[in-house]
């Protein structure tokens, strides 16, 4: 710890940090594990967070626990959910078979008999015909866990969940104070999965398929200048896909981070001419991007995993999410509020 010339200890002062967390179904237990890490940081204070999708739950119910009781009561509601959502799914038909756990390393089930069964009744039923009452249990969860008037009254975070206008083809973006379990569910409707909610006579289908997510809420309404971004959907694979499901998980990757990657050039563009001189520093906000991401272990799991919420699994991602946010912490925390540590040529172009 430094000492102040008198010999006095002095504190190093916190730094703020915005977060713009991806959807990615199962796969958001990695974002488990890298908010739980990052929560024991007491260095860092979060300002404002921006999610879709997975990334919508996960934000909502961090914000909320960081609003209702602070850091561990974060982590504690975190860890609840995505245990409760496991032991919740072992009586879907739709979970892995004893075959498909032996495969849960690599989070495959894109064997499982009941998948395959699953993938083709989808395409010939939509939820309106195989759910008419609209039963959404992951709702229940949230109104169970969350009390929404207290994260609507929060002033100390910033919460922001973006979900897809399906008849404008708009992003819409809902804030803290109109936040209820109907916006969070906008923006984690996958429209063969469940009916698309209706809020204020508009309806929503998830955001990822117009921001995955998007980084400008957090840019225009905080002071934060950091947005650490934490992505799902690998950009990069190892080779070219082959199968009818490896072309269908690579069109649902590419499709899914098709916004992000204009966004990351619209933001370079602006903080090159900010740092050429070119542009205002005090009129226009000069935006250091960090992320975290794990592509290495991404890019080998289909898409059907991310509806496997075995909890061996999920375990195992919250593992690799802790473990990539511990190195984010060790090679770049003195980076923030000074520069990006993501190079964002190299990343997103």
């Amino acid at each position: 710890m430094k000492k102040s010339p008198a010999g006095m200890p002095v504190r190093s002062k916190k730094k703020k940090l915005n977060l713009a967390l991806q959807g990615g179904g199962a796969h958001g237990a990695f974002t488990w594990g890298v908010l739980d890490r990052l929560l024991d940081e007491e260095r860092l204070d979060i300002e404002g967070i921006v999610g879709t999708s997975a990334g919508a739950v996960n934000a909502t119910i961090l914000a909320y626990g960081l609003a209702s009781g602070g850091r561990k009561k974060a982590q504690e509601l975190l860890n609840h959910f995505w245990i409760t959502n496991s032991k919740n799914s072992q009586c879907s038909p739709f979970q892995p078979t004893v075959f498909d756990k032996l495969l849960g390393s690599r989070g495959s089930i894109e064997f499982s008999p009941y998948w395959q069964m699953f993938d083709v009744l989808s395409r010939m039923f939509s939820p309106y015909q195989w759910n008419p009452n609209n039963k959404n249990a992951l709702k229940e969860m949230l109104e169970e866990l969350i009390d929404f008037s207290v994260l609507q009254k929060s002033r100390s975070i910033r919460l922001f969940i973006c979900a897809t206008n399906v008849l404008t083809g708009r992003l819409k973006v809902f804030e803290n104070r109109e936040i209820t379990p109907d916006m969070i569910m906008a923006s984690a409707c996958l429209p063969y999965l469940t009916q698309a909610p209706e809020i204020e006579g508009q309806y929503y289908w998830d955001g990822g398929y117009m921001g995955n997510p998007p980084i400008f809420p957090v840019i225009y309404d905080t002071d934060c200048r950091d947005v650490l971004i934490v992505q799902i959907n690998p950009i990069n694979i190892p080779e070219v896909p082959r199968t009818t499901n490896e072309i269908f998980d690579r069109i649902n990757t590419l499709s899914f981070n098709s916004s992000l990657m204009r966004e990351m050039r619209a933001i370079y563009f602006i903080t090159s001419l900010i740092e050429k001189g070119e542009l205002d520093s005090s009129k226009h906000k000069h935006t250091f991007i960090h992320t975290i991401d794990a592509e290495e272990v991404m890019a080998k799991l289909s898409a059907s995993s991310k509806m496997n919420l075995d909890m061996e699994f999920l375990q195992y991602l919250f593992n690799i999410g802790r473990e990539k946010a511990g190195e984010f912490l060790t090679n770049h925390f003195d980076k923030i509020g000074r520069q990006s540590s993501t190079d964002l040529v190299a990343k997103f172009f």
